[in-house]
């Protein structure tokens, strides 16, 4: 299955300027219709995975631009009706809409979700993100995408709350090399998925391409399908995208060959991207189906 590509760059491509604190959920707000745009994009470039504008969403965040929590909710359904009408525009079946819930550190703003470790308990996080993903369950999403998660401790939060949901979910760790964002081993990432039937994914996202192969085989240990999308391989230096590009449709292939069974892109993946991908990985099915 192919999943999308990065719907706030995407954004940040046709021209919106996402420099907020809210970042592509702003735009719930003030140009619905571009983001339904963007996943009509993905959709027509073959992504059988609709993922929405809420991963930056928080009630905080809203609140600081005047939004009240009535309307904060109504926003975050509002991310899922979106994914939904792009869906149906492209004819609906076999496609899928997952509501993105993205770490606590993305609601803060300043990079928090590539350090992890915010000095905050289980618990904590778990009253945290309650009330959000709550919302996001309700709102007709297939799938719930636990994602961009750098820390154990608030994988366990999320987990917690969708068993208590009963809301399938991906579970999709950003990592560093061979370790999560905060520093832990991903066997012990992964590990808290293990026995958990709602998660019904887990692998990583928003990370380099070249980390992507050693993370499939730490995250088939559990015994779930694997899911991965990584960045373009550029890098965020705080002003502007440097380094070079790696993602490409061939590695996207060497994935699925390693055990992926959903893959996609994150920052800078584009449709054209996400095309390119589907093709590929097209082109290795049939290879496959039809050897010489």
């Amino acid at each position: 299955m192919i999943s999308d590509g990065g719907l706030a760059t995407e954004l940040e491509a046709r021209g919106h300027d996402l420099s907020d604190p809210l970042w592509s959920a702003r735009l719930l707000a003030d140009a619905p219709q571009e983001i339904a745009a963007v996943h009509a994009a993905y959709f027509g470039a073959g992504a059988a995975v609709a993922t929405t504008a809420s991963y930056q969403a928080s009630f905080e965040g809203f609140a600081a631009r005047g939004i009240g929590r009535r309307d904060g909710a109504a926003l975050l359904r509002r991310s899922v009706e979106l994914a939904r009408t792009a869906r149906d525009g492209a004819g609906g079946a076999g496609l899928r809409v997952a509501a993105s819930i993205g770490p606590y550190g993305a609601a803060l703003a300043d990079g928090s979700e590539y350090r992890g470790r915010y000095g905050l308990s289980v618990a904590a996080l778990t009253r945290w993100h309650r009330p959000r993903l709550e919302i996001l369950a309700d709102a007709g999403a297939d799938v719930l995408a636990l994602e961009t998660v750098p820390d154990v401790d608030e994988a366990e939060a999320l987990v917690g709350l969708v068993r208590s949901a009963g809301m399938p979910a991906w579970l999709s760790f950003t990592i560093d090399g061979t370790r999560t964002r905060a520093g832990q081993p991903l066997a012990d990432a992964f590990a808290v998925a293990a026995g958990v039937p709602e998660i019904v994914a887990v692998g990583v996202n928003c990370c380099a391409p070249g980390d992507v192969l050693p993370a499939i085989e730490a995250a088939s240990a559990v015994g779930k399908p694997v899911i991965v999308y990584p960045n373009s391989g550029e890098r965020w230096d705080g002003r502007a995208w440097v380094g070079p590009r790696t993602f490409s449709a061939d590695l996207a292939a060497t994935w699925v060959a390693a055990g992926a069974r959903i893959v996609g892109g994150c920052c800078r993946v584009g449709p054209a991207d996400i095309a390119a991908v589907r093709r590929a990985c097209s082109q290795r099915e049939n290879s496959t189906e039809n050897p010489q």
